[in-house]
């Protein structure tokens, strides 16, 4: 096969840089050879070849065999698709047993000390900020949802209701399960709602934002159906004043709507 640029652009998501993506995929068109055909085969340097074929191997992209001339054999991919994913894993738990050693260290009592006494001297329109893909604007919701202490409100679409429950399961149970509110406002009916959220519908209503407390928000620019996830954009702000106004105008909409269950 021709192994282009595209190609080995894609094999960066086992890990592997362009250097180790071309080796690996000669040597796979081989099955055995030597560094020299690789580097010949690849276009890859010699004097790199030797550096590039000891990391796949440690990757465990590769073997190399006994004897002389030193030659490499293949791993069959699906075995480096498993490898690959097991490594993944291991590299996960790692720095999650990383992150709770972090987290009941003085080291985490010390920074929050430095956010609280930051916080208090920072202006209030400075407590906001702009959030520029899907992704980062549910790692902000979640952040809401996960200070929450009395009330979450909720306005979006059917669509979007089901993606905040799916990448925010877990948090929003956590939430309700403490003796928070859940409320939303779904311009259309929703499909599977959870018992613990209170939907109403509403037709004349299209606009998409996330308020806790009547304390912080996070709002979003674009309708959901009009824009890529990668370039969705969203506005956070910590403004009690504003936001309460708009969780007044939320709740005061709110019982005069249908409810779905």
């Amino acid at each position: 096969m021709i192994v282009t640029k595209e190609f080995i652009k894609q094999l960066g998501q086992l890990g592997l840089n362009s250097y180790e993506a071309k080796l690996w995929t000669a040597l796979l068109s081989r099955g055995v050879s030597t560094a020299g055909e690789l580097s010949d085969i690849a276009n890859v340097p010699r004097s790199r070849s030797y550096d590039v074929l000891e990391s796949l191997e440690k990757k465990g992209f590769i073997i190399q065999k006994l004897g002389k001339p030193i030659k490499y054999v293949a791993i069959p991919p699906e075995e480096v698709l498993e490898r690959v994913k097991k490594q993944i894993r291991e590299d996960a738990e790692r720095q999650a047993n990383t992150m709770d050693t972090l987290k009941e260290s003085e080291v985490l009592g010390e920074l929050i000390t430095l956010h609280s006494q930051g916080v208090e001297m920072i202006e209030p329109h400075d407590l906001s900020g702009a959030l520029r893909n899907r992704a980062s604007i549910y790692d902000q919701i979640r952040t809401l949802v996960k200070a929450a202490e009395n009330e979450i409100l909720l306005l979006t679409t059917p669509s979007g209701f089901a993606r905040k429950v799916e990448h925010l399961e877990k948090d929003l149970q956590q939430a309700a399960a403490r003796g928070v509110k859940i409320k939303a406002i779904v311009s259309g009916t929703p499909k599977d709602i959870p018992n613990y959220i209170t939907v109403h519908v509403s037709n004349k209503v299209n606009a998409r934002f996330v308020v806790a407390d009547g304390a912080e928000m996070v709002f979003m620019l674009m309708p959901d159906d009009e824009v890529h996830p990668s370039y969705d954009v969203g506005i956070w702000i910590n403004a009690p004043y504003f936001t309460q106004a708009i969780a007044a105008v939320f709740d005061i909409a709110f019982p005069a709507l249908t409810k779905t269950h």
